[in-house]
Order: structure tokens, then sequence, then C-alpha cells
């Protein structure tokens, strides 16, 4: 079994980690350790299960964690509640564009959100830019007009700048990260990544990469990968060969991969689920999409020197 099939092991064998609880709703709650990890499996369960064919243990597993997380929001019935709780975040519809996509629709929630993107607040609420491609992506994928054009808030993200490489630091890299995924609809439609900064990339997505495993940035890595992968035409793959083989290495037994190989002062980091649970996933992602990408890799399987689908 591969990189990506230990991953998904991992995640099933954890997805009691991914669970709303009775505190998802109060005014008070941490997102990031509910909402955030829920929407984060549903999404990329859905990337491994668009590039694996059914029948397959990475397709029948994403599937299968794909659901779980869909009953965790009640079909959808906890993502009305929260954003009429919320009308102006965009994380519950960020979440619910993941199932969306997947087939997995809530008409009440569906007609509750077609009004609320229709209004001047949300309009004009205002987002970073690289968080306002993942709104824009949001409505794309539920079904509504993107109320602006994408282009132009491409270009106002770091990435679309096109900044001297080394200002490069861990910010940035998740920023720009999160703009391809956004702008590709997570490495779906390559096509869409310009000219200019398709090439930009792949000159300098290797040398970050390498950056990446010299510090052990395991997540920063796998993020950086997926990116890798998402462009119209993939850097060389002896460029980030390496990589994969130092990934493989770092993932234990379990499937589990830490976000970081040290801690700040050297220490090593304890693989449990809050250190491991999104390297983990995005390990997944990022190999499944690798592999795809790869001539004559088949679903499931192996590409050369170890690159895991």
């Amino acid at each position: 079994m591969g990189l990506a099939g230990s991953a998904l092991g991992w995640l099933s064998g954890n997805r009691t980690g991914f669970r709303l609880g009775d505190e998802a709703l109060e005014p008070d709650t941490d997102v990031n350790r509910t909402w955030k990890p829920l929407g984060e499996l549903a999404q990329m369960c859905l990337c491994v299960r668009r590039r694996t064919r059914p029948g397959t243990v990475p397709h029948d597993t994403a599937s299968d964690l794909l659901c779980h997380a869909w009953r965790e929001t009640r079909d959808g019935a906890l993502l009305l509640a929260v954003q009429r709780l919320e009308p102006w975040a965009p994380y519950p519809l960020e979440v619910y564009a993941a199932f969306a996509s997947a087939g997995l629709r809530n008409p009440a929630y569906e007609r509750f959100a077609a009004g609320l993107v229709a209004t001047r607040g949300w309009r004009t609420t205002e987002h970073l830019p690289n968080r306002l491609l993942s709104v824009l992506n949001s409505e794309r994928r539920t079904g509504f007009t993107p109320h602006e054009a994408t282009a132009a808030a491409l270009r106002r993200t770091w990435l679309g700048g096109l900044p001297e490489p080394w200002t490069f630091e861990r910010a940035a890299g998740y920023t720009l990260t999160h703009v391809v995924y956004h702008l590709t609809d997570w490495g779906d439609e390559p096509h869409r990544v310009p000219e200019d900064i398709a090439d930009y990339l792949r000159i300098w997505l290797p040398v970050w990469i390498d950056g990446c495993v010299e510090t052990q940035a395991w997540d920063l890595c796998c993020e950086l990968l997926a990116v890798a992968a998402s462009l119209p035409e993939p850097p060389p793959p002896e460029l980030t060969d390496d990589a994969w083989q130092a990934l493989a290495l770092a993932q234990d037994a379990s499937g589990a991969l830490p976000e970081m190989g040290r801690g700040p002062n050297g220490e090593d980091v304890p693989r449990v689920f809050r250190n491991c649970y999104h390297s983990t996933l995005v390990a997944a992602f990022a190999a499944t999409l690798t592999a795809a990408r790869r001539p004559g890799a088949p679903d499931g399987g192996t590409t050369h020197r170890g690159v895991p689908a």
C-alpha cells in the first residue's frame, strides 16, 4: 500500500476525531477544532474519490469518510443552522460546497444561501484576497453566480503579484497553495492557472519543496506538492521525487504524518490527532493527485520511485 493508501487507513481509523459535537453551534465554539477539520476531511476525500477508480481501496475509503462527514452535519441541517447564526461568515458555504460538489445537497440550505449571496451585505463583506477566491469558488461549486471576477481577486494575492522568490516563507506558502486550490477547484481544472503564474511556479516550487524537506515541514511540503500536480504542466518528476521519498520515511507505520518532523526546540512532535490529521489528509490528496497526473500511473497504484496513489 502506498503513502496515500496508508494515510487514508489512518484517517479511517481516526474518524472519531472528525466530529462536530454538541458545541458546533455554540457562539464561542472554536471552528478550527470543529468545522474546519470536518470540511477538510470532506474536501480531501472528494479529491481522492475523483481521482481513483470505484472498487479500489482508496476510492471506497474516501467515499466512506465523505459519507461520515456528511452524517456529522446531519445531512447539511447543521450547516443551515450555523449559517443562520452567522450569516456573513463564509465557512459554512465553503464546507457545504465540498459536499455539493460530491452530489450531497440540502435544499433548505441552498434556498437560504441563495438569498444570502444576493445581498449587498454578502457582496461587500471584506476578505483577504485568497479567502475571497475561496468564497467565489464555493459560490460557483454550489451553483451560484460568483459575485466578483476571479481574475481580479487573483492578481491581488501574493502569488498573483509574482513576488521575488526569496520572499517565500511559511505564511506565504500556505496562502499560495490555497490560491491555486481555489483557482483550479482543488486540482480538477489545471487550465485555469494563468501562463505567467504557471511558469513561475514550475521554476520555484521545487526549490521551496526542497526547503520544506530540509526543515521537515511535512504539512507545507505536501501542500506544495499538491500545487505542483495542479499546474497545466507539472514540474518534471525528478525534481520532486526526493521529497516523496522523504515523506514516505516520515510517515509512520500507522499511516500518520506529522505536520512537522521536529518541534520549535528540536523535540519530537507527538503523534496525536491534532498534530497529524491535516498533514495526513494533505498527503493523501497530494499523492493521489500526483499519481493521477503522471502518465501510466494506475489509480490506486504507485508510480516510479515510490510516489503513491
